[in-house]
């Protein structure tokens, strides 16, 4: 047996980071979920486009700033269709841009659940010793590199670490521990598992 096998993983994070706001109707911090519909609002040739959250207990309101009197002609007027037709994937990608929320909210809470789709790239299953697995992420996520690893591939947290420590699994782009940080976009992980008694089940549990 020799060779490796070569597979994309993409990375789609399943629920959307909700903002911890003061929620006046419950008298105190609740998380807020994304409603994926957006709030638009003219007023001549001035524009606001705000996306909607709603409170996880009383449904009470409240508004991300998208666009905060803008110039119509300064939005294409595809984009401001898909504003107010609410699209799902113009929702979507708003409500993972932790960047925004962060702007506007002091606290959010993340979450790690994934969907992992898997595409063979190069190599033959039969004949691998090592995997080589490359990393797209629709969304950033906080899920961790070696939960991510785990419970793909099967094997416990531990033994990615000592994999690591002999060499066996390096990541690329190289970081003081890589596998404890989350998963990020470009990330190749190339683990040897020439040696390794149960390597077809992990192999397998690669995809592709």
């Amino acid at each position: 047996m020799s060779g490796t096998l070569r597979i994309h993983w993409t990375i789609a994070p399943q629920i959307a980071p909700q903002p911890l706001i003061n929620c006046n109707r419950c008298g105190g911090m609740k998380a807020y979920r994304c409603s994926g519909k957006f709030r638009v609002n003219a007023n001549g040739k001035r524009i606001d486009v705000w996306l909607i959250y709603r409170c996880v207990d009383c449904d009470n309101s409240w508004n991300l700033g998208i666009f905060e009197r803008c110039n119509r002609r300064d939005i294409e007027p595809a984009l401001l269709q898909a504003f107010e037709s609410n699209d799902p994937g113009l929702a979507r990608r708003h409500a993972f841009d932790m960047v925004a929320l962060r702007n506007q909210v002091g606290r959010v809470e993340e979450f790690p659940d994934v969907a992992v789709h898997k595409r063979l790239l190069g190599g033959a299953r039969d004949r691998a010793a090592a995997l080589e697995l490359r990393l797209g992420l629709e969304m950033p996520t906080s899920l961790r590199l070696d939960r991510l690893l785990a419970s793909e591939l099967g094997i416990s947290r531990s033994r990615l670490l000592a994999l690591e420590e002999r060499r066996l699994l390096i990541v690329d782009p190289d970081g003081a521990k890589a596998l404890r940080k989350p998963a990020r976009q470009g990330m190749t992980i190339r683990i040897d598992l020439a040696g390794e008694p149960d390597h077809e089940a992990i192999i397998s549990a690669a995809g592709g």
